[in-house]
């Protein structure tokens, strides 16, 4: 089954650059909400597992990018096609609406 892949201020413009959509989760270990949408967010990356990837940035251990979109509350998650950003969710919202925003990219 498909994992979210961590994501960080090194690697980030590679991985937003593949072929396919990318779902980013802008998170931090204090961040109550972000709790609560990690789970979901590990279910998108198997449900899309092949078709889109799914990652996650800890704000905290890589602030560079964090800044670079001006990322002041999360979660916040950000969908980018070809390097591009083309959606953005701020806060916890239902798997169906994130499952949503990603297949509109497909």
């Amino acid at each position: 089954m498909g994992k979210a892949i961590e994501i960080t201020d090194a690697n980030f413009d590679e991985v937003i650059k593949t072929g396919q959509p990318v779902l980013v989760d802008f998170w931090a270990e204090w961040c109550g909400p972000c709790k609560m949408i990690g789970p979901v967010v590990e279910e998108l990356a198997g449900d899309f597992e092949g078709k889109a990837v799914i990652g996650k940035i800890n704000v905290d251990d890589n602030p560079a990018i964090s800044a670079r979109f001006g990322i002041r509350s999360i979660p916040t998650l950000l969908v980018f096609k070809n390097g591009e950003i083309v959606d953005k969710q701020i806060g916890a919202v239902p798997k169906t609406a994130l499952a949503d925003k990603i297949k509109a990219q497909l």
